[in-house]
């Protein structure tokens, strides 16, 4: 992907398209995984579960790492140090192939923990909690499309790169979902995550990790986007929620 060879735009492009299908393969197969209706041969709660001090060491590895590769490849610093190495085009995209590499690794060597938080197949709650699953995952790939779904995953950069145009800066945007709650992707994901009629203690430890994550990881990048946006978002900040609609943290003008 030299800038020097007249074949390096195609490259990209094929690199990001290639990391596009890759990406969305691992976060469908993800769902299915995490599914209450394991609809597929591997789940999360198959296998027969292991010790527990190795299984929630293995298990913490596991979110540890996955944290790790999101958290770090999205500070500004990180950025700029893959972008002296590999076009600018490309880092979006480097971006969604370690992502599913450490999704995968999370879904491959996941070690189930013995137990249930609760067991509520065939209620009217358990049916409400299937369809909160739906619900929460479709939230989430719906506000992927609300802001840019083929550049969150790099294409649209890679596609720039080809036809020698620039990356525009940075704009503000307010709208749809955005206008409710700051993050609802992260929203959707925890809403699939955690609506389940039947939580085994393996579920309840990969949602307890991904929302730790999530609230660690939405402070850095709310951080970030108060420095790339500033007064915009700052003011965007005051005025809706993060995660929850309609609540804001009573004294603070701050979003909760």
């Amino acid at each position: 992907m030299s800038k020097e060879n007249p074949a390096a735009p195609f490259q990209l492009f094929g690199y990001s398209l290639l990391g596009y299908v890759l990406g969305l393969g691992v976060l469908t197969g993800f769902v299915l995984w995490v599914a209450p209706w394991a609809l597929l041969p591997w789940h999360i709660d198959a296998g027969a579960p292991a010790p527990l001090a190795q299984a929630l060491a293995a298990d913490a590895g596991l979110l540890l790492l996955f944290g790790l590769q999101h958290s770090l490849m999205a500070r500004p610093g990180f950025k700029r140090r893959l972008a002296a190495r590999l076009p600018a085009a490309a880092g979006r995209s480097t971006y969604v192939w370690l992502s599913a590499l450490a999704i995968g690794l999370i879904c491959a060597f996941w070690q189930p923990v013995d137990g249930m938080a609760w067991s509520l197949r065939g209620t009217a709650a358990g049916w409400l909690l299937s369809a909160g699953f739906v619900f929460g995952w479709g939230l989430s790939v719906w506000a992927t499309f609300v802001i840019d779904h083929f550049e969150l995953f790099g294409l649209r950069q890679a596609w720039r790169h080809l036809r020698g145009e620039q990356e525009p800066r940075p704009v503000f945007r307010e709208r749809s979902l955005y206008r409710y709650v700051r993050h609802p992707m992260q929203l959707g994901v925890l809403i699939g995550l955690w609506s389940t009629p039947q939580m085994s203690l393996s579920h309840l430890l990969l949602a307890l990790g991904m929302t730790v994550y999530v609230l660690i990881g939405l402070y850095f990048e709310e951080r970030d986007l108060l420095r790339e946006l500033g007064p915009d978002y700052a003011d965007y900040r005051r005025r809706v929620p993060q995660l929850l609609p309609g609540v804001l943290r009573r004294g603070t003008t701050s979003g909760s």
